[in-house]
């Protein structure tokens, strides 16, 4: 996999088997789609099919030949602008309680830079969560790649129940804001509710450094409720994402009639239900 920087824009190339080129071009904030597919073109991806996953609504890529092909989530989106008294009155009041019962257990939070290890608790561990779930998320590589180009920005809140790592979280920071990346709370750490504790030392942590926001990732009521509720819990206000668009450059005229038919299902609506993604 290869990473690239297009005017703040991520480009990630790869091959998919037999050999097809794939780019993928994840969370872009958009604002002249034709602009954006012409820089593409003029970077050699003339022949490769590219996947835009917006980081808004942006319906006038299918005015372009772009075709729909996964609908829009939403993200949690904790905004970090108020000082700390007023982002903990925004909290809601069950999330708060668990965070009163944190504070007085004794904790212990530190925040460290992620360093160069495959083998750090945090990293360990979520891994082996990942295998227990059956969930997918960045290789670890990647993730140690993105601390060694970005010294400082990867940061790792660890709660410690006496000299015992009970819980930790990795967030990424990137310019004004910071995304959620991974976390691990063993049983005692769920107990003390040791989570709570390290979102929001995260939180004032990040808000005291310059941090608008914190992206806690994509909301999913149907298949994990009680994460929602969790990341909801702290205030987050739900971001309607712009869901993905394949786009191929040889057949962009050619597709433009399939890609206006579909743009109804990746425009916002005032109403509707809250869910993953789905396939169109």
């Amino acid at each position: 996999m290869i990473l690239k920087s297009l005017n703040r824009t991520l480009v990630l190339h790869r091959r998919l088997w037999p050999g097809v080129p794939v780019a993928m071009v994840p969370r872009a904030r958009i604002r002249k789609p034709l602009r954006l597919l012409e820089i593409l073109q003029e970077q050699g991806l003339r022949k490769t099919l590219i996947l835009i996953s917006p980081d808004h609504p942006v319906p006038e890529l299918s005015d372009h030949g772009a075709v729909p092909v996964l609908s829009p989530a939403y993200a949690a989106i904790v905004d970090l602008g108020s000082d700390q008294d007023q982002m903990r009155q925004q909290l809601h009041q069950k999330w708060r309680n668990r965070l009163v019962h944190a504070e007085s257990q004794g904790l212990f939070v530190t925040c460290e830079q992620l360093p160069q290890d495959p083998e750090h608790w945090l990293l360990q561990n979520d891994h082996a969560q990942r295998a227990e779930r059956g969930y997918k998320t960045w290789p670890v590589a990647l993730t140690l790649a993105y601390a060694r180009e970005n010294p400082g920005q990867a940061r790792v809140f660890t709660a410690f129940e006496g000299p015992r790592p009970i819980a930790s979280v990795l967030i990424l920071r990137h310019a004004t804001a910071a995304t959620y990346h991974i976390g691990y709370t063993t049983r005692r750490g769920k107990e003390l509710s040791a989570h709570n504790l390290l979102i929001w030392n995260a939180m004032t942590w990040l808000g005291e450094r310059g941090c608008l926001q914190l992206d806690l990732g994509l909301i999913n009521t149907e298949d994990a409720p009680g994460l929602a509720r969790f990341k909801l819990g702290t205030g987050a206000r739900l971001h309607r994402m712009g869901g993905t668009w394949a786009w191929w450059p040889p057949l962009g005229r050619c597709l433009h009639p399939l890609g206006r038919l579909d743009r109804g299902l990746m425009t916002p609506r005032k109403t509707g239900q809250l869910g993953g993604s789905q396939f169109i």
